[in-house]
């Protein structure tokens, strides 16, 4: 018997909204110091590090709207039998590096939802997919984020 219920699993392919985010060589000034990095074209704003659109793709909120596990309401997190959510990694593809004065659009869906045994009880896998382009459609990142929920 599935641990995973049949409107869990209609949601495979539902999407967030997209996300609009215009990159301010400001934006990555304060991101590059922030995150200690040592190459000029970095520090200078010149072009964002790899991990910059982790942060600048983030929707500020209210912490009262974050779950227990401190994921916002409405993230493509379906009503699962278990509740405890932990990360479960990621495969990142860059296509090419942001820089200022980009415009992105970040859409991201629910890619897959599977199950497994574990050695200390059942566990739900969501695997998420985060698509990043240009406002023209030119591809800047791909990512498959995987959710362990037990």
């Amino acid at each position: 018997m599935s641990l995973i219920p049949d409107a869990a699993r209609a949601m495979v392919g539902a999407s967030d909204p997209p996300i609009r985010v215009e990159i301010s060589r400001q934006d990555i000034r304060k991101y590059s110091m922030a995150t200690e990095q040592r190459q000029r074209k970095f520090l200078d704003g010149d072009e964002a590090p790899p991990m910059f659109l982790f942060g600048a793709l983030r929707q500020i909120g209210p912490i009262e709207d974050l779950g227990p596990d401190g994921i916002p309401a409405g993230s493509l997190l379906p009503n699962l039998p278990l509740k405890r959510v932990m990360a479960g990694g990621t495969k990142t593809r860059y296509f090419r590096a942001v820089r200022p004065g980009d415009v992105l659009i970040a859409s991201r869906s629910l890619a897959e939802i599977y199950e497994k045994s574990g050695s200390q009880g059942p566990l739900i896998f969501l695997v998420y997919k985060l698509d990043v382009r240009t406002e023209t459609g030119e591809p800047v990142v791909e990512e498959l984020q995987t959710r362990i929920v037990r």
